[in-house]
């Protein structure tokens, strides 16, 4: 890729846009669900929705890490920072997420809490070793995308002797919540998936192999920009009229089949499977989030201040949880627009950068229905 300009180029889009209304079957509807919340901003930003034929629908999936995460997590940093008076430090989406009582890590912060963001883990551990005579804890979240800096923070703790530092563990897995979606006891309706792009550079399309195969889901990679998304629809509309359902990768120019063989090595030596971990809206999905191995206990925020499982519910009305399993739309929210803006959010998936509600508020499509 040379330049960005080339992949918003408007008349290769109005190319693809012929070409995949010239591809579709009028007499069927296809369901594409973006798993990654990078999709949703650039389909609402760029307008790709709209160069669509009205058969062909893309389906908001958990693609948002801040937004899949359950508020108990939320309320378990909050008294990391609160009862044991630690340095929490975090990435700046999850200042403003809402906890149990509308409290936040914002709110906590304003409340005298040290509370810091960061924008990366070197961050932190430069805070503790300034700061060696109290604990830091980093709140860690993120998929497969973030994993490798955590892992390497924390070896780079445990190689310095680096006493008070710790992780407050909140990785979770790609492939895992896409299998929950289609194995949930009430399904969504979904056709195909446009698989994460970021994500994918780490494990590969290989990850999604042996999933296509027995789910028979047709599954592109695609890139972040608009030309990206369209080229994978198109992709993905034929296998569907063919029947096919493979793997394939729109977005070779970074993604491989092996992925980041490195950067799994490092993830597999620092962490392993969580036996399940709750996701918002999905419940508790199996192998679906990582842990600290043993050899790393030392540096597990969860074991040294013996954190409780905190069960919480969500604030009442909100459609975030059916939103992230792709049951709805932001606009099918009664909240969203009225009591739910970005300055006074009810719910993650409008507090994120890369979450449904924040797209369909800051791109105007409040006022469209679903149909």
């Amino acid at each position: 890729m040379k330049y960005i300009s080339e992949f918003r180029q408007q008349d290769l889009a109005r190319q693809l846009a012929r070409a995949i209304a010239q591809t579709v079957d009028p007499g069927r509807r296809y369901r594409l669900m973006e798993f990654c919340g990078g999709h949703t901003h650039a389909i609402f930003r760029y307008g790709v929705q709209d160069l669509m034929p009205a058969n062909v629908e893309f389906i908001h999936g958990p693609g948002c890490p801040v937004c899949v995460l359950p508020t108990g997590r939320i309320d378990n940093a909050i008294q990391l920072a609160e009862r044991h008076e630690v340095i929490l430090c975090t990435y700046a989406d999850l200042m403003r997420v809402p906890a149990t009582g509308r409290n936040s890590l914002l709110k906590a912060k304003a409340g005298g809490c040290d509370i810091r963001m960061v924008y990366s883990t070197q961050d932190v551990l430069k805070i503790a070793r300034d700061n060696p005579d109290r604990p830091v804890v980093f709140f860690a979240i993120g998929f497969e995308t973030t994993t490798p800096p955590t892992a390497v923070a924390i070896r780079q703790a445990q190689a310095e002797r680096l006493a008070n530092f710790s992780v407050f563990c909140n990785h979770v897995l790609t492939p895992a919540a896409m299998l929950a979606i289609l194995d949930a006891p009430q399904p969504v309706s979904i056709d195909a998936f446009l698989g994460p792009s970021h994500v994918s550079t780490i494990i590969g399309s290989q990850a999604y192999e042996p999933f296509a195969e027995h789910h028979a889901k047709p599954i592109v990679i695609a890139g972040f920009e608009p030309l990206d998304v369209m080229q994978s629809a198109l992709m993905l509309i034929r296998q569907l009229n063919e029947g096919r359902h493979e793997v394939e990768n729109e977005y070779s120019r970074a993604v491989t089949r092996q992925g980041n063989v490195k950067a799994q090595a490092l993830m597999r030596e620092v962490f392993e499977l969580r036996p399940q971990f709750e996701w918002r809206g999905l419940g508790l999905i199996p192998d679906s989030a990582l842990k600290l191995k043993p050899d790393y206990a030392d540096f597990d925020a969860e074991q040294r201040f013996s954190l409780p499982a905190i069960q919480a519910s969500d604030v009442k009305g909100c459609e975030c949880p059916a939103i992230l399993r792709g049951a709805k739309k932001p606009q099918d929210c009664k909240l969203l627009g009225t009591v739910c803006t970005p300055e006074n959010p009810m719910g993650s998936c409008m507090v994120s950068s890369e979450g449904a509600c924040a797209a369909y508020w800051s791109y105007g499509r409040l006022s469209r229905r679903s149909g």
